[in-house]
């Protein structure tokens, strides 16, 4: 393959450190870095990772070069030892290091915002190779360097989070995207919950194998919630709004009782949003999620207008002492039962004397579960003006996510209520 048969709009990354490759250092910034080429019609195709090793640098920008046209590099630009990106990117680009005045005003600059004055070895990090042009970073000592080579663009960045992405969303991508492909480029996310991936596919199937060729759907579960992330791309820009806002009018009308909300909106903020806006109030009782569910309401500002308290019942003497669950229901149908988890919900009602109440009471695992009671087995119990209820959820086996899928359907819950009242 020639470089004349690069993809126009695509690109890589390669990301640079050992700390990487041993598993010290989680490799955030490739998957922030896709999510904002994919939002701006830019094709990610390939991240690839290697050690502080220049012949592994060269050999991968050898080998991008001849697919892609934007290739972006991020570590090795620190003042110490171990960092050899720009060392080698002047070999690579048989040029030498510099002394950049521009690239020694940010850091002087930056210095001076501290308090501090500028050593010896940061003073170093104005050293750049000669034909590259220099980037800004207004949060540490390491300046991105832009380079063109054959008509595609690579551009260094530090491997620092907190500097690399304002610098990469600020600086260079609205650069990188005014050079890119000429279509526009848009995708609509619909949030759902109450449903698998698996079965939100089968109910969607026709829809989805209709979709027009420039259209592409993509799943995105997690626990408790499965992304519908719907992108297109079409050179006229209204014609793009108007087939994605079709397109996502008749996916939701496909599954109206699993979809929540829009673009990444959790349902916390949803069930919040309505309670606030009917001016409602809610507590919450809980024992397998422990306290989850109340901090799931908490973690929302302005929470506080809506939501009363909690009482993590654990114990079964807290359930009959604190929640008044009758002694009696609880040996005869056990902690984890319909009774118990309407029971719970009534007594967190009346305490807090609000107008919606949930209860939460299962089996979390790994162990403690039964034939007849499966570890996973989670009941939701729901009291309100008109009377109470409770659900059961059978989930899986692993705590940390039955804890968070037992506190997302206990809000789902509430908002299927909230709706229907």
């Amino acid at each position: 393959m020639t470089p004349l048969q690069r993809t126009p709009g695509t690109a890589e990354i390669i990301s640079i450190g050992d700390e990487l490759l041993i598993g010290q250092v989680v490799n955030t910034n490739a998957s922030w870095m896709g999510e904002q080429l994919f939002a701006n019609g830019i094709v990610l195709s390939r991240v690839t990772t290697i050690g502080d090793s220049e012949a592994e640098l060269h050999q991968a920008l050898d080998n991008a070069l001849q697919r892609v046209q934007f290739i972006f590099l991020t570590g090795g630009l620190g003042p110490t030892s171990d960092d050899i990106t720009k060392p080698a990117l002047c070999r690579y680009f048989d040029t030498s290091l510099v002394f950049n005045e521009e690239a020694y005003s940010f850091v002087e600059a930056l210095f001076a915002r501290r308090g501090l004055a500028v050593t010896p070895r940061n003073r170093e990090q104005a050293m750049l190779p000669a034909n590259a042009r220099v980037i800004r970073n207004n949060y540490g000592t390491a300046s991105g360097m832009w380079f063109e080579k054959d008509g595609a663009v690579i551009v260094s960045m530090p491997g620092v989070p907190f500097e690399m992405k304002p610098m990469f969303s600020e600086l260079i991508l609205p650069e990188v995207k005014a050079l890119s492909q000429s279509d526009f480029f848009l995708f609509k996310t619909v949030m759902t919950t109450g449903a698998g991936e698996s079965m939100i596919a089968d109910r969607i199937q026709a829809w989805e194998s209709a979709l027009p060729p420039h259209f592409r759907l993509a799943y995105l579960p997690q626990p408790g919630i499965v992304r519908l992330r719907l992108g297109a791309h079409h050179p006229d820009k209204a014609v793009l709004e108007k087939e994605l806002a079709d397109q996502v009018e008749a996916l939701c009308r496909l599954i109206p009782e699993y979809v929540y909300g829009f673009d990444e909106a959790m349902p916390e903020e949803v069930v919040g949003q309505m309670l606030a806006e009917n001016g409602l109030t809610v507590a919450t009782a809980e024992s397998c999620t422990g306290g989850y569910l109340a901090h799931l309401f908490t973690s929302v500002a302005g929470s506080s207008r809506y939501f009363r308290g909690s009482v993590v019942a654990y114990d079964n003497l807290v359930k009959t002492t604190l929640l008044n669950v009758d002694a009696n229901i609880l040996r005869q149908h056990g902690a984890v039962s319909e009774a118990v988890a309407i029971e719970m919900a009534l007594g967190i009602k009346r305490m807090m004397n609000v107008d919606y109440a949930l209860s939460t009471t299962g089996i979390a695992g790994p162990d403690g579960g039964t034939a007849e009671k499966p570890v996973g087995t989670v009941w939701v119990g729901i009291a309100g003006p008109n009377g109470s209820k409770a659900i059961r959820f059978q989930l899986g086996d692993q705590r940390d996510r039955n804890i968070r899928r037992a506190a997302i359907a206990a809000l789902n819950v509430l908002r299927l209520w909230l709706i229907e009242k």
